[in-house]
């Protein structure tokens, strides 16, 4: 089975460029797309090679958002964590299947200052919980933008941005927690020295001279490692500030 993770920084934008040719390349079983920006009945797509496409989209017009495309039939749905506060947004969804749960998340932002990381700090908790109750019932996988990055490995400047969003102490040690209660970065733990970053800034020519972080994962449970066949981050893939990470399971 081959899941793939893309933030597309807005599907309808996305769709201007290479998305089409990008689906016909890779031809993914489940796509889960963050930061889509917009409802369904908004964006003009055949659909017709999936069985199932559900979206979560923000109560913001053009704000968040989430999305997933699956050649396989899911035995249920769900979207949100049951967490009020937090399911406006439109940044999760679940998929049930006979082996494991998929999640597809968009983690929000803590914002230039940090001004919004008490917020995170509280949707990191409570996520958390979502995650280890669905885990008890069956492994989880988990995929999207967590707007972190754990180490100084993943992220070509880590000194000067230590302290701020997406690298700040809190933040590292929130994922830090959440690999301590039974999840694995499957990248890091099938890759522990290899440099290859998710997300470029538009300015500076960043992405042309890879001055990038990696904040787009898949995370699983401990136990569903060993049927992962491996995992690419596909930084060939233009079309938005992030480029997707494929996985394939055995």
């Amino acid at each position: 089975m081959r899941i793939i993770t893309w933030n597309v920084n807005g599907i309808r934008a996305v769709l201007k460029k290479n998305f089409l040719d990008f689906l016909d390349d890779y031809e993914p079983d489940i796509l889960c797309l963050q930061e889509t920006k917009a409802r369904k009945e908004q964006v003009s797509i055949d659909l017709s090679r999936y069985a199932e496409n559900i979206w979560n989209s923000a109560e913001k017009p053009g704000y968040s958002g989430t999305a997933i495309f699956s050649k396989k039939k899911s035995l249920m749905t769900f979207d949100g964590i049951g967490k009020e506060e937090h399911d406006k947004e439109g940044r999760v969804q679940t998929m049930e299947f006979h082996d494991f749960y998929l999640v597809n998340c968009y983690t929000p932002n803590s914002q230039n200052e940090l001004m919004r990381l008490d917020y995170r700090m509280q949707w990191e908790k409570d996520f958390l919980l979502y995650l280890k109750k669905l885990d008890e019932k069956k492994p989880v996988v988990l995929c999207g933008d967590l707007n972190v990055a754990h180490e100084e490995i993943d992220l070509a400047r880590p000194v000067p941005n230590m302290g701020k969003h997406g690298f700040s102490y809190e933040e590292r040690t929130k994922f830090s927690e959440m690999l301590a209660a039974g999840f694995v970065d499957v990248f890091r733990s099938l890759h522990p020295s290899k440099i290859q970053y998710t997300w470029w800034a538009y300015y500076g020519n960043c992405r042309t001279r890879n001055v990038g972080w990696r904040i787009d994962y898949f995370i699983t449970s401990k136990r569903l490692l060993q049927n992962v066949k491996q995992i690419k981050i596909l930084d060939e893939v233009h079309g938005s500030d992030h480029c997707p990470v494929m996985l394939e399971l055995k």
